[in-house]
């Protein structure tokens, strides 16, 4: 892997493992936001009986620990570079009392599973921030076996994702901050029409099948909200470092007058959009 790539992995590795503890706290609140997404992608995928699923950017583990109950003698393998995140996975399974899962540290790049070792491979919110997403999906096609299938979830466009744009645009609207490279990592790298079908077909995926799957972040009350994102967002945890505690009170009581105004009944469920992308080998 060449050093530009390098440094994306690594930078990746330590935001998540330094945001897992804001994971942590709000897994409740975060995984009921993404848990239609999850369904879309169990639906895809069908998993049961003795499967070997891989789940990459596992996270805290979901949808896989959601798998794992629906398999009788199969596993799932949990992948993610963040070691942190993949701690409170393993948790969360032990207190669910899911045993048929492991976890494994590994970059998506660079996958240290045989060819043709699993049946399925699901990929929840990991795509946009690969280092090298065609690199990626050559990989997850090389360790699925023939006939096996793939699912993975990215957000839809900004217009679609109030949830995102709300604070980061108000954001933006107060700071001057500088742009990000051109396909750098990111929330919408990649809900460009196209591009994940692209993707995937470059790496010989066939029967490409994509549905918009809308999602509500059920935060229930405005300073929920705030707090919640500004605990597990990097990209805004980054900027706000930059603020002074004025600058970051007014940039708070814009985005509480902008979700008040969309949201004017109090309770603060916030529209969000992904897009499910399966495909077969």
């Amino acid at each position: 892997m060449d050093a530009q790539l390098e440094e994306i992995r690594e930078q990746q590795k330590q935001s998540w493992n330094k945001f897992s503890g804001g994971w942590k706290k709000w897994d409740s609140l975060t995984m009921d936001f993404m848990l239609p997404v999850g369904k879309a992608i169990i639906t895809a995928l069908m998993p049961k009986g003795n499967k070997l699923i891989l789940d990459i950017a596992s996270g805290t583990g979901e949808p896989a620990l959601t798998i794992a109950s629906m398999l009788s003698g199969g596993k799932v393998t949990m992948a993610d570079v963040a070691d942190d995140m993949l701690a409170i996975a393993i948790e969360n399974a032990a207190h669910r009392g899911i045993q048929n899962v492991e976890a494994i540290t590994c970059d998506v790049c660079e996958l240290p599973f045989e060819n043709n070792n699993f049946d399925a491979i699901s990929c929840r919110f990991g795509f946009m921030f690969f280092p090298d997403m065609q690199l990626a999906a050559n990989e997850m096609y090389r360790v699925l076996q023939p006939g096996g299938k793939i699912a993975t979830a990215v957000w839809n466009i900004p217009e679609k994702n109030f949830w995102v744009t709300s604070v980061m645009g108000t954001i933006n609207k107060n700071m001057d901050l500088p742009k990000p490279a051109s396909g750098a990592p990111g929330m919408f790298r990649c809900c460009k029409p196209g591009l994940m079908k692209s993707i995937l077909e470059n790496a010989a995926f066939k029967n490409i099948k994509e549905q918009e799957v809308p999602a509500k972040l059920n935060a229930r009350t405005l300073e929920n909200f705030w707090a919640m994102m500004t605990e597990v967002g990097a990209p805004i945890v980054a900027a706000l470092s930059n603020a002074d505690d004025a600058l970051r009170e007014k940039i708070k009581q814009e985005v509480f007058e902008l979700v008040s105004k969309k949201y004017p009944e109090g309770e603060v469920a916030v529209d969000a959009s992904a897009i499910v992308i399966s495909a077969e080998k």
